[in-house]
């Protein structure tokens, strides 16, 4: 409720830290704090501008993950039985706020294991909270050990997802249990396996406002969502792209600028580009790691670094897709003209290690075949 006993808290619990206003809808005024001065200035800029309503009250700080995986469940539970309506893992990690990140049904990484668990601990929660119809879990993984980040007693905006996904009516029979049905009374499998793969993606209204940032975090900031539907994950994830309006590349050159500990990941994503016939240019950090493994690199100037540099390769029509991460809010800041670039020339850009995998193999996938389409009621078996 203090600075000092904010500062006291963070340094209990260790940076980074999730800060969040009570009562806040949608991640309002949210954010990952890195250190004391990020703190300090969270409490001094982030809650006043956020207005009187948010910034009087208390201030909830939570440890952050790094790099964790997060999942959402959604679940019916009659008191007594309990339905597993999906299991979604987020494509983007733990931190970006679960209506702006774009995730698969069923989890594309996630080991069966781990994903019998996370059924498993819902249904526990769901029997014991004694939920009379929808549930909503979200987890993060970090190092295959499973946090629960929240409970929702409710239905979750992923509801409409999973029912065009799995073919099952999620929020009809949802109501129903509400009213006194019983799950026994519905033809529902459980364990049904599906033969196909659905992608979430998020959409975003950042070309509507000259000076708004595309780099995702707590607060949610998207106003749509599409889904692509395909046999794997990699085609899939291409129809998603295509239906929030980007255009992956299948020639040309792609910008390579990462954080450090995004290093040695970005490192099989440009190897995998090259091979498919892109060239790559990135700044002095990112380049050097490359060639370090023998990756065939361009380099080229940081914006501070004086022109021509990778802003310009961008503005010039010379960059066909933007891979930037950023951490840190005086990192996240000397990047913005590099995302806000790529915004204005329409180039696709990924602001996470995460998305540009799923973006690269689904290039891949795309140079070896053109997409089909098929009607979304063949994907589906029995009626309700």
């Amino acid at each position: 409720r203090s600075p000092a006993e904010a500062e006291k808290i963070a340094e209990e619990v260790g940076y980074p830290v999730v800060a969040r206003p009570s009562y806040v809808l949608g991640g309002r005024a949210m954010e990952i704090v890195y250190d004391k001065p990020g703190l300090k200035r969270y409490l001094n800029e982030v809650l006043r501008a956020a207005g009187p309503e948010v910034s009087t009250g208390p201030v909830l700080l939570d440890h952050y993950l790094n790099d964790a995986i997060e999942a959402d469940v959604d679940c019916i539970c009659d008191g007594e039985n309990v339905y597993v309506a999906g299991v979604m893992e987020h494509i983007e990690e733990a931190g970006i706020h679960s209506g702006d990140s774009a995730c698969s049904l069923p989890p594309y990484t996630l080991s069966p294991a781990l994903v019998t668990e996370l059924r498993s601990q819902t249904e526990a929660m769901a029997r014991e909270l004694g939920i009379r119809g929808l549930m909503n879990v979200q987890y993060a993984i970090k190092d295959q050990e499973v946090f629960v980040l929240e409970v929702n007693p409710r239905a979750s905006r992923t509801v409409p997802f999973v029912a065009k996904a799995t073919g099952v009516p999620v929020a009809k029979i949802g109501a129903r249990v509400m009213a006194g049905a019983k799950l026994t009374e519905f033809q529902l499998d459980g364990g049904a396996v599906s033969p196909h793969v659905a992608v979430k993606e998020a959409v975003f209204p950042f070309h509507r406002f000259a000076n708004a940032d595309t780099i995702l975090g707590p607060e949610m900031r998207s106003t749509g969502e599409v889904m692509g539907l395909d046999s794997s994950f990699e085609r899939a994830f291409a129809k998603s792209q295509l239906a929030a309006g980007v255009t992956l590349p299948l020639s040309g050159t792609v910008f390579l600028s990462v954080r450090d500990s995004d290093k040695a990941h970005v490192q099989p994503l440009a190897r995998k580009l090259v091979a498919m016939g892109f060239t790559i240019l990135a700044t002095s950090g990112t380049a050097s790691r490359l060639e370090d493994a023998d990756i065939p690199v361009k380099r080229v100037n940081k914006v501070m670094q004086g022109r021509p540099n990778c802003v310009d390769s961008i503005r010039s029509g010379d960059v066909q897709m933007v891979i930037n991460t950023s951490q840190g809010g005086q990192a996240a800041q000397d990047s913005y003209e590099i995302r806000r670039s790529a915004l204005t020339m329409g180039v696709p850009h990924y602001t996470t290690i995460a998305g540009a995998r799923a973006a690269t193999y689904a290039i891949a996938v795309l140079k070896e075949d053109n997409l089909g389409v098929a009607p979304l009621q063949s994907y589906f078996k029995g009626k309700f």
